[in-house]
């Protein structure tokens, strides 16, 4: 019997965006006008396709990339969560769910070392072309009218916990760990003895707030963090 750990990846393993870092490898680091005006609600990752296909005309090279996102800081305390994690695996299932890309999170995990923490990475697919641009598909195809189009991480959370089970695998709880807007579909699923654990002054924790203040049903506990370490004390 195990439990379950889910992560988001920017703003709460990183301390930052992955796709919005990536752009200080633009020119003056900054996006054209027209390009940052071209962004839709609810389809980030084609405007992140379009992103890198202006990276990769401006010559901006894996290798350049790959430097700039390896330098990104962790989240307070997240270094000494996931060697926690790691020290204690015969107690914890841990997975990542991700509006980033397979590609950044890859290239974080590796030079952080920190892949044999993870059993499972649900992200956006990302690869290099034969021109050397980077290029982006959606996750998954979905019909959550809540979420971005590539992504819903409850029907991701849904599909791993359920196919968990059939290998005869039952978490005791859950506990999710993220900041953001579509952080918030995933926490519904949480049953009565999960957690939502929430960044403190980020997106989730305010919606989670403001569903509490108007007594919109939820289940599982709510635990706001500001720091890894006090989610170990926690766990």
């Amino acid at each position: 019997m195990k439990i379950l750990l889910v992560f988001d990846f920017d703003n709460t393993i990183i301390d930052d965006n992955s796709d919005t870092w990536i752009v200080q490898c633009a020119p003056e680091k900054k996006l054209p006008l027209e390009l940052k005006d071209s962004y839709k609600k609810g389809f980030w990752t084609e405007f992140m396709g379009r992103v890198f296909k202006y990276l990769g005309d401006e010559g901006v090279r894996e290798d350049e990339m790959k430097r700039a996102m390896i330098s990104m800081p962790f989240t307070p305390g997240m270094v000494e969560l996931l060697n926690f994690i790691r020290k204690n695996k015969n107690k914890f299932d841990c997975i990542i769910i991700s509006d980033s890309n397979s590609v950044f999170i890859d290239w974080v995990l590796e030079a952080t070392n920190f892949h044999d923490v993870f059993d499972k990475v649900f992200t956006n697919p990302a690869a290099f072309d034969s021109n050397g641009h980077l290029t982006v598909e959606k996750h998954h195809t979905h019909s959550c009218t809540r979420c971005p189009q590539n992504l819903c991480k409850n029907v991701v959370l849904v599909e791993f916990v359920g196919e968990q089970l059939q290998q005869g695998v039952n978490y005791t709880r859950i506990v999710y760990i993220g900041d953001g807007g579509n952080d918030v579909c995933p926490v519904t699923f949480l049953k009565k003895n999960d957690i939502a654990m929430p960044r403190k002054g980020y997106a989730l924790q305010k919606t989670l707030y403001r569903m509490c203040q108007n007594l919109e049903p939820m289940e599982s506990s709510v635990v706001s963090w500001s720091s890894g370490v006090e989610i170990i004390s926690y766990l």
